[in-house]
């Protein structure tokens, strides 16, 4: 088919294939696949997340609700629809503001705005599709994420990073995106673990493995949830984890998924404490030339056209952030298509 995403096509399709075969199981691999196999499964009646709580994981405005009701903290938002309430909200919490596409993927579609005559400029512009937005106080601070294992309800895994260079100023900026784990008993890491056990509870998750977004505000140097998504993180972000846990979380995705449909019981993999960070950027070139990254604790290298990546692990968390200094700059210099986004 050459769209997913187009219905009733897709469930034409799927219940054609049923005709023949089997379909235990329906996996949503990506941000965009979450609201398909959702519909699929509540079509065909197969187990796993429906409509309603896909929403939690796909619709920001839906997440953010959802987190404010359980008493997560959450960067003051109002949908954007109802005029009075847009003004009335512009009026409360000072600018600037972010204008978030409720369900596209990442940073992708945010716009950052700093006066009402914007906010109301670019609304024209969007015409019917404003009502698939929202407007949320932009909050200065470091942004984080925890990247867990959910078997049966509860939170088997967790580990807790700290982007170095966050998606959201790679895509609207350019540069090096670049993000390193934290140690597992750092006080922050502890609070953002149990912040994301907490939001695993409230968006009704039974299993899978989710990727979980935080800010801690300058201002105030509290947490604040940003979104949570049920699926592996972007931008390789998984062979992040592995290297320093040894947790591959496509693999572990697969294996309890098989369990619970075979009625066996689930355990993680040994998990190591080590620390990682990865680097990506947009490249000059189309194959750039990572053999010159050479340090012993290289663990893996990106292989994708006008792409440099890798990632760096060693149980010395000094090491790690010197070798992601060192090449983040090396990057910079040798690699780095300036002016992209």
């Amino acid at each position: 088919m050459p769209k997913l995403n187009v219905f009733p096509d897709v469930i034409h399709a799927v219940s054609f294939l049923a005709r023949s075969y089997r379909i235990d199981r329906i996996i949503g691999m990506d941000d965009f696949d979450v609201e398909v196999a959702a519909r699929l499964r509540e079509h065909l009646r197969i187990p796993g997340m429906g409509d309603t709580t896909a929403r939690y994981f796909r619709d920001k405005l839906a997440m953010r609700v959802q987190a404010r009701d359980e008493g997560i903290p959450v960067p003051e938002f109002v949908h954007f629809l109802n005029r009075d309430e847009v003004r009335e909200y512009m009026e409360s919490v000072p600018a600037p503001w972010v204008l978030k596409p409720r369900s596209e993927a990442g940073a992708v579609g945010i716009k950052k705005l700093h006066t009402p005559e914007e906010v109301w400029q670019y609304a024209d512009q969007l015409g019917d599709q404003q009502s698939y937005y929202l407007l949320e106080r932009y909050l200065p601070g470091e942004v984080y994420h925890v990247d867990s294992v959910v078997y049966d309800k509860k939170v088997l895994f967790a580990r807790a990073s700290q982007y170095r260079v966050p998606p959201f100023s790679v895509w609207n900026e350019g540069g090096v995106f670049s993000t390193r784990s934290m140690p597992v008993k750092d006080a922050d890491a502890k609070k953002m673990v149990a912040l994301n056990a907490k939001l695993v509870e409230a968006m009704r998750l039974v299993r899978g493995v989710t990727h979980t977004e935080f800010i801690r505000s300058h201002q105030d140097g509290k947490f604040y949830f940003l979104e949570m998504a049920a699926r592996v993180g972007g931008a390789n972000l998984d062979m992040h984890v592995e290297a320093c846990s040894g947790v591959n979380l496509w693999r572990e995705w697969a294996r309890l998924e098989l369990a619970y449909l075979r009625g066996e019981s689930y355990r993680l993999p040994k998990i190591k404490n080590h620390h990682s960070a990865i680097l990506i950027c947009l490249a000059k070139e189309e194959s750039p030339d990572l053999s010159r990254f050479d340090a012993p604790e290289v663990y893996w290298r990106m292989n994708r056209a006008f792409h440099a990546g890798l990632v760096v692990s060693s149980p010395d968390l000094g090491r790690v952030d010197e070798l992601e200094e060192e090449y983040r700059r090396r990057f910079q210099e040798e690699f780095l298509q300036v002016g992209s986004s």
